[in-house]
């Protein structure tokens, strides 16, 4: 099943993709019914009403506001040599996304005016629909409910200002998310083997395989819910590979007019323009 996030006429809603269409869901959102447990979305979907119109059909991202957006660096071998840091690390390096930071497909993510180093990093979502702590790799994948793209777009010279990475992640509008989730029984377990590809303006920039992350979907899970209890909805951004604008010569970040798409193999493509921060956000 594939569930779309929407915003139409002033009202937010739930729609599952039935070929061509959006089938309308009603109000109830994603993460109230990954809360109601197993069995909730298919039930969900076999309620299915009519096709949305798509004329004025605005994507939110599928989780507007996840309890937790727990995010993860250097799980590829080809970036974590690209990088400054060289070494595949032998634990993963957990950091946090914001809420306040998410836009959905087709919208825009923004460079804001303090820096021109705003990067892409195309990245597979792992969304948790049951949650638990201390979860074993062997039952990890039961907590798992489905899949979905993100753009890790990062602040570079923001990102680098600290030995924490929080500050150059977490810019208002730069986490593109979506436009489907698509419930795990769709993919291979694990995501594994899926073809990840990134493209600006047409060029492609990144291309992997998610078989080849250091951390797997199962061994993120593990890892996270060793520290905290996850919860239903959790969004796990599982890491981007090589190819990213900084450590290219010369560097190349995203400006106002550009566009980014990262598709991903049997989940779609996440596309969104770039476009300057509006200097009316910004206060006096």
């Amino acid at each position: 099943m594939r569930f779309v996030s929407y915003r139409k006429d002033e009202r937010e809603g739930l729609a599952v993709r039935k070929g061509g269409d959006l089938l309308d869901l009603g109000s109830k959102s994603l993460l109230e019914l990954l809360a109601e447990g197993p069995g909730a979305l298919a039930a969900v979907a076999n309620s299915a009403g009519k096709a949305l119109d798509p004329a004025g059909l605005r994507f939110l991202p599928p989780i507007s506001r996840p309890p937790k957006i727990i995010c993860v660096g250097l799980n590829y071998v080809d970036h974590a040599a690209e990088s400054p840091y060289k070494n595949v690390p032998d634990y993963p390096p957990f950091f946090p996304r914001f809420a306040s930071s998410l836009v959905g497909h087709d919208e825009a993510i923004l460079r804001p005016s303090e820096s021109e180093q705003l990067d892409f990093e195309g990245e597979l979502v792992a969304v948790i629909g049951r949650g638990g702590r201390r979860i074993s790799r062997a039952n990890a994948h039961d907590h798992v409910a489905g899949y979905s793209i993100f753009n890790d777009a990062s602040i570079r010279d923001y990102q680098f200002k600290s030995p924490q990475w929080t500050v150059g992640k977490n810019f208002d509008g730069t986490g593109a998310f979506g436009p489907e989730f698509v419930t795990a029984d769709e993919l291979p377990r694990g995501a594994a083997g899926l073809r990840l590809e990134t493209r600006l303006n047409g060029q492609v920039v990144q291309s992997a395989d998610t078989h080849d992350l250091v951390f797997s979907v199962a061994d993120l899970v593990f890892f996270a819910s060793e520290v905290f209890t996850l919860e239903a909805g959790d969004v796990i951004v599982t890491g981007t590979p090589a190819g990213v604008g900084f450590a290219r010569k010369p560097p190349l970040f995203m400006k106002d007019g550009d566009v980014c798409e990262i598709e991903i193999e049997g989940i779609g493509i996440l596309r969104n323009p770039i476009k300057d921060e509006p200097q009316a956000s910004i206060a006096a």
